[in-house]
């Protein structure tokens, strides 16, 4: 067996917009997802992530590019020829046939012999934890249930790959979060790969082996979820992953990892770059929240600022601290201890810093 379930080489997907123009949906897009790997496409409306998806299922064909699955180049191959099954946002049960029937409904397409469905059928129905739930209908059913049952419908024919296009986004939170855990053990239950589109940062983050983010019909970033967090390679990423603290300035030099980043208020700050930069550079200081400490001495940058803004939010609070020269700087501070006295009030002067293995230094 190839180690890459799904790969695709260059990928370019293009549609005719309203008036004429070409519309280029994916963009040179390369990617290798691994046997037996959650892999999770990320990114806004319109990015291009449903669109890979659907290449992969057959139901687009690239531009140019290809599309390989276990090795094997798919061009012109229609979708019910690939060993791809797809389980969309809406749960498309048929209301008039039984859970077991909805099940059955592949297979029988296929033509499975008779005495080997019920088995199946069975089999499917445990995988989603719903035994014994054959003969109720899907009105009967909550909408959990029923994007179970999609699911039970999608693994009972056995697909080397399962496609998920945002199935989740028709639940209402709480059901939504006990569902991200119960497929992501279920993947690794029946041990098949599964690519799973969504726009949710958390959604991708807490279920996926390895996530890449996408904007504007290219893959931006193709990591571990702490990789993407920790080390985003772009501003985008950073952005839409999370919430960052931008701080704008210019190189002034770098040593190895370490730059130092001359900030609009003339004030210095040190941060790590995978890239090699030069002096006089436009960058952005990118650090999270939760890395930024307040009224802490010691931790590499140093600044002076007004808290302008505190928010208790139960678990932490944020503070917001304006800078010389009106940038601002975000923290976050757990609440380990009562939150009766937060650490400051609006109005106060504090000093604001962080480590600079704590942020990166982001080309614009």
């Amino acid at each position: 067996m190839p180690e890459f379930a799904v790969e695709l080489h260059n990928v370019v997907k293009q549609f005719p917009g309203p008036t004429g123009e070409i519309v280029t949906a994916v963009n040179n897009v390369t990617m290798q997802i691994r046997d037996g790997e959650f892999f999770s496409m990320l990114g806004p409306s319109g990015c291009g992530k449903t669109t890979s998806l659907r290449m992969i299922a057959g139901f687009e064909l690239p531009t140019s590019g290809e599309v390989l699955i276990h090795g094997k180049p798919m061009g012109q191959t229609p979708p019910y020829q690939r060993p791809v099954n797809t389980v969309f946002q809406s749960y498309a049960l048929f209301p008039h046939m039984t859970i077991g029937e909805n099940v059955a409904f592949g297979l029988q397409m296929k033509n499975v012999a008779r005495a080997d469905i019920g088995p199946r059928v069975t089999q499917a129905l445990e995988m989603v934890r719903l035994p014994g739930y054959e003969k109720r209908r899907p009105k009967q059913m909550s909408g959990g249930q029923q994007q179970r049952v999609a699911l039970a419908r999608a693994l009972v024919n056995r697909p080397e790959v399962l496609l998920l296009d945002e199935p989740l986004g028709a639940l209402d939170l709480k059901l939504r979060k006990e569902m991200q855990l119960e497929l992501k053990k279920l993947q690794r239950e029946v041990g098949i790969t599964f690519i799973y589109v969504t726009h949710d940062q958390e959604e991708a983050l807490t279920m996926s082996d390895r996530i890449a983010v996408m904007n504007q019909g290219k893959a931006l970033q193709v990591g571990q979820a702490a990789e993407i967090y920790e080390r985003p390679n772009c501003r985008f990423v950073a952005d839409f992953i999370g919430e960052t603290n931008f701080l704008d300035g210019t190189v002034k030099s770098q040593n190895g990892r370490e730059a130092q980043v001359e900030l609009a208020s003339g004030q210095m700050a040190s941060a790590e770059s995978e890239a090699q930069l030069t002096a006089g550079q436009k960058v952005s200081v990118a650090v999270r929240p939760e890395k930024v400490g307040l009224g802490n001495a010691g931790l590499g940058n140093s600044f002076q600022g007004r808290v302008d803004e505190v928010v208790y939010i139960g678990t932490d609070t944020h503070f917001r601290v304006r800078l010389p020269g009106g940038q601002s700087l975000r923290a976050r501070q757990q609440n380990s201890q009562s939150a009766d006295q937060p650490l400051a009030q609006v109005g106060d002067d504090v000093t604001v810093g962080f480590a600079p293995a704590a942020a990166r230094v982001l080309a614009e």
